[in-house]
């Protein structure tokens, strides 16, 4: 009676030790919340995107354009923001430019798309697909992930960019004025 009771008792426990390593190690775009203070961050860059007929407001945690700024590693905690806007489409199908030579956003947003770096994250990844320690999330209109996103995309586009800490516009971070 004694055995079966001790092998019962360390079957549970070690269920729930490897559910608490399990979450512990989780990884994907569910570490990362919607930021709702975005546009408290630095607004670094306009973009716009002819291939998905949108336009793009880039912005990053102020720590990070800091960071930037001497040359150093953004720091854990970085988000980077892209804000995705429908545009105005002219007879011809194609984005309407405005006189600031961008495209005409319509107020109505795409979606967004986030970069999060935290320390650690990023660990469980092989080396063939891991970017540092960022992670990625897209998400709807609504501030709700948007299940339908391939992150993988996100990994596999951003890997090639390691000397420039997988960033496409970390001479924009640098540029930012804050």
């Amino acid at each position: 009676m004694i055995t079966r009771k001790s092998v019962a008792i360390a079957a549970a426990l070690a269920t729930v030790t490897v559910s608490l390593i399990a979450l512990q190690v989780r990884a994907g775009g569910d570490l990362i919340a919607f930021p709702e203070n975005y546009a408290k961050g630095v607004m670094y860059m306009l973009l716009d995107r002819a291939d998905l007929k949108e336009f793009r407001e880039y912005y990053v945690t102020p720590a990070a354009v800091d960071a930037a700024k001497k040359g150093e590693a953004l720091p854990s905690g970085t988000v980077i923001t892209a804000v995705r806007y429908k545009v105005q489409l002219g007879a011809d199908g194609n984005p309407v430019k405005g006189a600031d030579g961008h495209f005409v956003k319509t107020g109505d947003l795409n979606g967004y798309v986030v970069m999060e770096k935290r320390t650690g994250w990023g660990a469980e990844y092989p080396e063939a697909k891991r970017n540092g320690e960022w992670e990625y999330q897209v998400f709807t209109p609504d501030k709700k992930p948007n299940d339908k996103a391939n992150l993988n995309t996100c990994f596999e586009c951003h890997k090639p960019h390691a000397d420039t800490q997988y960033l496409f516009t970390l001479d924009k971070i640098k540029a930012a004025a804050k």
